[in-house]
């Protein structure tokens, strides 16, 4: 199960990240990883991101078209990661592996990992961005040379007494990361891991992010992300966040990521627990 955000969304240095991505190969489609401090558990936007990194080693020519993520269990940010990587198909159009996180007997998280080469269009359509606003005038962090975002309307997750309906814009972006196929695609999905809980807690009144890990049992148990164009994940895009359902202790979350000009880059959805914070608990 991976942890979303705690009190506040996470902060981090775009060079700090892109540390996590320097994988260590320690054999055939092997490899280490070190994780991101100043949490509690691992970052389940930092284990996608490593996953598709994983998943293109030795994948020259391809981008990743869909990864879906099952997290069963959290991982502790103090004790490295191992990445294995199970390769099911490898063709000139297509390739799909299954990457595998742990750390010692304990399952973190395993991917099913779709990738293609570029292709020429035969149809091309899009849904429509509507309107963006400036990333310029969305409060949020901006610190340089980090992870920057920015709240569409200064809307709040974090105050439970901030209500609003289940919807979310976020402007996002790594100041000072490289434009490169394979890091645009890891860092992009950092991303996408950390805001649809919040969106979905906004409607009611008394539930907030600054509840998680204190009163609320927050976490993401299923994420998929599809990209349909490059990304440059030093510019800016919008992530237009919606929570149509929750319900049961669970709730479901979907995206749209859109560049700048409109263009729709990417699209995500994700399964999530909000319940109750039990004592002693020790699963799902």
């Amino acid at each position: 199960m991976s942890s979303e955000t705690e009190r506040k969304p996470l902060v981090h240095t775009t060079a700090d990240i892109l540390g996590t991505l320097d994988l260590v190969e320690v054999g055939t489609d092997r490899y280490t990883a070190t994780n991101l401090g100043g949490h509690g558990v691992v970052f389940g936007g930092q284990l996608l991101a490593q996953s598709i990194v994983a998943a293109l080693r030795g994948n020259d020519g391809m981008t990743v078209k869909t990864i879906h993520t099952v997290f069963p269990r959290a991982g502790r940010p103090d004790a490295d990661l191992e990445i294995a990587v199970d390769r099911m198909h490898a063709g000139r159009s297509f390739a799909s592996s299954t990457v595998t996180i742990t750390q010692g007997d304990r399952l973190i998280t395993r991917s099913s990992v779709l990738m293609d080469a570029a292709e020429d269009d035969m149809i091309r359509h899009q849904t429509d961005s509507g309107p963006l606003s400036s990333p310029d005038a969305a409060p949020g962090s901006k610190e340089p040379g980090g992870w920057q975002f920015g709240f569409v309307d200064g809307a709040d997750i974090v105050d439970p007494d901030a209500v609003g309906p289940a919807e979310l814009g976020v402007w996002t972006r790594f100041d000072g990361a490289p434009n490169d196929p394979v890091t645009g695609q890891g860092l992009l999905s950092f991303a996408t891991d950390g805001f649809l809980i919040g969106t979905a807690m906004r409607p009611h009144a008394g539930v907030g992010q600054a509840q998680a890990h204190v009163t609320l049992s927050t976490g993401v148990l299923s994420h998929t992300l599809t990209f349909h164009e490059p990304i440059d994940a030093g510019s800016w895009f919008l992530m237009s966040n919606e929570s149509p359902y929750a319900g049961h202790g669970r709730a479901y979350g979907r995206a749209h990521i859109f560049a700048a000009d409109g263009r729709l880059v990417a699209s995500f959805v994700q399964d999530s627990m909000i319940r109750p914070l039990q004592k002693n608990s020790s699963g799902l």
